[in-house]
Formats: C-alpha cells, structure tokens, sequence
C-alpha cells in the first residue's frame, strides 16, 4: 500500500523510500554530533535546543548562513563528496565566531535533482565532521529532491550556523587601538571562495583533475582544489578565555580588502606587511596561470590567511604561541595605525 501511495509522485520523479532510507541512514552520523543542549532527535519538524545560560548574564544569539558555491563543482566532477560538508559548515561557524560567538548548532540544506542515497550520506557525515570541528550539533536539516532543477550527478548546498556570546563578551572592534598588532592565522588553501576564477583559470591551462598539482608533492589537482575550509573555533575558543581579543575577521569573499574594514574603527586603518606570512603554492599557481597582480589576487583569494586577529602589540607573541599550540602556524602580519588616506587597507612591500 504504501508503493502505491507514492506511486504518483514517483512517477514525476521524486523517490520517496530514498528519501526516507536516507534518514535511517544517517541517523547515527547527527546522534555523534550531539551536545548537551540537544532536546530533540532527527526527524522532527523542527530542532530542540536548550542552551546553557548559567554562566551568561545578558545573552546574545549570533547566526550566520551561507554555501559551498562553485567548489562543488570540483567535487562532482571529481566524484569526491566527502569534504564539502565541512566547507560549508565552516563557512558560517567561522563568521560567528567573529563575534565572540560559540557555535551551539547548525543544520543543512542539501537539494538535488535525483537523490543518491550513497553521495547524500557522505556529503553529510562531511557536514557532521564539520560541526565536531566547530564543537556544536548537527541539529537538524532538510534533503530535497527536484527533478529538473538540477543537472544529472549534481547538488546544492546551504545551511546556517547559530552561535552565543554574552554580550560583555561581545567582539565587534570598537575597542581597536592605534598600536595594536594584527595577527593571521593560516588558511588550509582555497577554503571556498573564487571558485569561478578558478576553475576558469583551471580551463585554461589545460590541467585535468588527476594531474598531479604544479609544486605540491603527492597531490593531484582534485586534491588540492578540495581542501576543505578551516575551522578556527577551537583555537579561538581558548583565546577567548582570558586574551584580549579587540577585533576578528573570517577572511573569505572578499579578501582581505573586503572583509578586515568590516570591524576597523572609522578613524583607523590596518597596515599588513606582505611579506611575513607563507604563501602556499596555490595562490602562486593561480596569480602565474591567470595573469593577475597580488591586488587582484588579495581581493579575491585568502592568500593563505584565513582569519585574523586585532590584539594589543604586547600580547601579540603570546597570542601567536597559543595559537601555534593547535598546529596551526600563526603570524604577525601586520598592524593598527591612524587613518591618513581613503582606503582602510594598506598593503606594504608589493
């Protein structure tokens, strides 16, 4: 009877017992996620959260959404799902974190044209990777199956990230001082933006997927263009604690001239030193093979800083030392001056 039921639907596409098979299916993958504020179960019509405010006087909720973009691209034509979760995970987490915000949950969207139960399931074990990285629950979510929306063997993904801070402890660079040291934390690669450029440059220069990557050792293509997203919370939540962080930024679309002016003072501006931090092989394959300045390449791209901090000149050793603690290489990159022209951004030693 239930075939039968669903036999109309079927017909116009939609596979209802892949639908369901994939709920059973990942069941266990969302249950690993869980934090002590989670209520409810997967499968409810929404998520139950119960966030722990004892030690938060006045607190403030922080969310965040976004995708994945046109790296999934690489991944179907690659046939490698299992990453991609992590991306997209990390790209609001991170953004929340800005803040001050701990994440406390996040859920997903994962729509495609004819659901593959198989790929369905690796892409969001990815994205339960991606929440124990960013220590919250894969609270919920929601699959979506629309024929004719989407070409053969390929998905969207989207999802939201919801964080607390309270609101003594809330970062938004007001307290940013003249003098104060700017310090970048290392990205893992491409994270997840500019895909388009690159997989025009990509195109262009004649490289397949499985080639082995230009001056990365052991790495094809695929390989390297599939590095998922950074994520900064645990090593941000430890400075959290007892550093004074005076300002953050996620430097994704953008780059650093788009997004370090988001939490700069009116009457200050950020002088980055190019030259004190490693640039991975990537960035310089991609300025080489597109013809593009380091301008153009730090408007778009991460340049291989993901994310910054603003602290005081005094606590920049310690705080670089912190963060070198959790494996990820660390810098000072920069610094906090008045402002004396019209942009906010000066990079030196180009």
């Amino acid at each position: 009877m239930p075939n039968e039921r669903a036999k109309a639907y079927t017909e116009a596409g939609v596979n209802i017992a892949a639908g369901n098979a994939l709920v059973s299916k990942i069941k266990h993958i969302v249950a690993n996620t869980q934090t002590r504020g989670v209520v409810s179960e997967i499968g409810g019509f929404g998520g139950l959260f119960k966030p722990d405010l004892a030690t938060i006087k006045d607190p403030f909720l922080v969310a965040s959404t976004d995708g994945v973009g046109t790296k999934l691209k690489i991944a179907f034509a690659s046939n490698c799902h299992d990453t991609v979760g992590i991306d997209l995970v990390a790209m609001s987490a991170n953004d929340i974190l800005v803040q001050g915000a701990l994440p406390l949950f996040f859920l997903d969207y994962f729509a495609t044209g004819k659901l593959d139960v198989s790929i369905a399931e690796t892409v969001i074990q990815g994205i339960a990777d991606g929440c124990k990285l960013a220590e919250c629950a894969l609270l919920g979510g929601e699959t979506a199956e629309m024929p004719d929306m989407y070409k053969e063997g390929e998905y969207d993904l989207a999802g939201f990230c919801v964080g607390i801070v309270d609101n003594k402890k809330l970062i938004d660079g007001s307290s940013i001082r003249v003098g104060d040291a700017i310090i970048g934390i290392a990205s893992s690669g491409l994270h997840s933006n500019g895909y388009s450029l690159v997989r025009k440059i990509l195109a262009q220069s004649g490289l397949a997927l499985t080639d082995p990557f230009p001056g990365v050792d052991g790495k094809t293509v695929s390989q390297e263009l599939l590095i998922p997203t950074r994520i900064y919370v645990e090593p941000i939540r430890h400075l959290l604690r007892d550093m004074p962080i005076r300002g953050m930024a996620h430097i994704t679309g953008g780059g650093f001239y788009d997004n370090i002016p988001r939490i700069l003072p009116e009457r200050i501006e950020a002088i980055i030193h190019f030259d004190s931090w490693q640039i991975p092989p990537v960035f310089h394959w991609l300025k080489e093979e597109g013809k593009l300045s380091w301008q153009e390449m730090l408007q778009i791209f991460n340049c291989g800083v993901g994310y910054i901090l603003v602290v005081p000149q005094e606590q920049a050793e310690e705080t670089i030392s912190r963060i070198r603690a959790f494996t990820m290489p660390a810098w000072q990159i920069g610094t906090i001056d008045r402002r004396t022209k019209d942009e906010q951004i000066i990079i030196d030693c180009l």
